[in-house]
Order: C-alpha cells, then structure tokens, then sequence
C-alpha cells in the first residue's frame, strides 16, 4: 500500500483539486468564428436541415420541370443554377462541418480528462476509507478480545 496516502479528512481536503465544469471551459475558450462551426455542426447533422434541403430541392426542380416556359429560370433538364448553389453549399459546409467536429474532438477528450481525474481522486478517498475501515476493524476486534478476556 502506497505510505503516501492521505490519512485525515483533513488532508484529503487539503490536497483536492476543484472540480472543473469542462462544459462551460471548453464554451469559453470557443471563439465566435469556432461557436459559429459548433452550431453549423450541431443544426447540419439534423433532420430539420435535412427536410429543409429536400423540400428547396423538390420546389427548385419541380417549378423548374413543371411550371409554364416563361416562368421557369432554371431550365430542365440541366437545372445548371440549382448545381451550381447546391454545389456552393457543399463546399462552404464541408470544412465548417469538419472544424466542428474537431472542436467537439477536443472537448470530448477534455470531457474525457476531466472524467479521468475525478475517478482517481475517488479512487483515492474510496482507499482511504477502507484503511480507516480497516483500523476500526482491527480497533473492534481488540476490544471485543480484551472484553472475552475480562470474561
């Protein structure tokens, strides 16, 4: 058993950390450009962006397939506007989504971090207290050997 180990409650208060809300850190330490890819990450991945895509797609090519020639601006079957804008947002959402995703890599490691050093100060009290178990054992059973002495 390690000799190093705290022995009081008064120690192992002495000797903890804080514990840190990783959560609020990693917001604080997020710039405005990196909050913007978060949210453009969190909002892409969903199915409302996705109802969204389908529904501009279906309008965009069926006003463009269906409605009278004169009104169309877009001409089947080509459809060269909505490539070039569906293309567009392609490209713009690929990085921001990859960026996002970093910076969620990186909070889930701290997240993960954090989670490390809360365990093992557990750890460390949980073996404090079965020492302290331990001795009050010891304790008991000398009293309980001194009294069936007595008797």
């Amino acid at each position: 058993m390690d000799t190093h180990q705290p022995s009081t409650l008064h120690e192992i208060r002495k000797n903890r950390k804080p514990i840190r809300n990783i959560n609020i850190e990693s917001k604080q330490k997020l710039s405005k450009l990196d909050k913007l890819a978060v949210w453009i990450t969190d909002h892409v991945g969903t199915m409302g962006f996705f109802i969204i895509i389908f529904i501009w797609t279906a309008l965009w090519l069926g006003w463009n397939a269906l409605a009278p020639v004169q009104m169309r601006f877009d001409p089947f079957p080509a459809f060269v506007l909505w490539l070039f804008l569906s293309n567009m947002i392609q490209i713009f959402l690929m990085p921001l989504i990859m960026i996002g995703q970093n910076l969620q890599s990186n909070h889930s490691e701290a997240r993960a971090e954090a989670d490390y050093e809360v365990n093992t100060k557990a750890e460390k009290e949980i073996e404090t207290i079965l020492m302290h178990l331990e001795n009050q054992n010891k304790l008991i059973m000398q009293i309980l050997e001194r009294i069936e002495k007595k008797n």
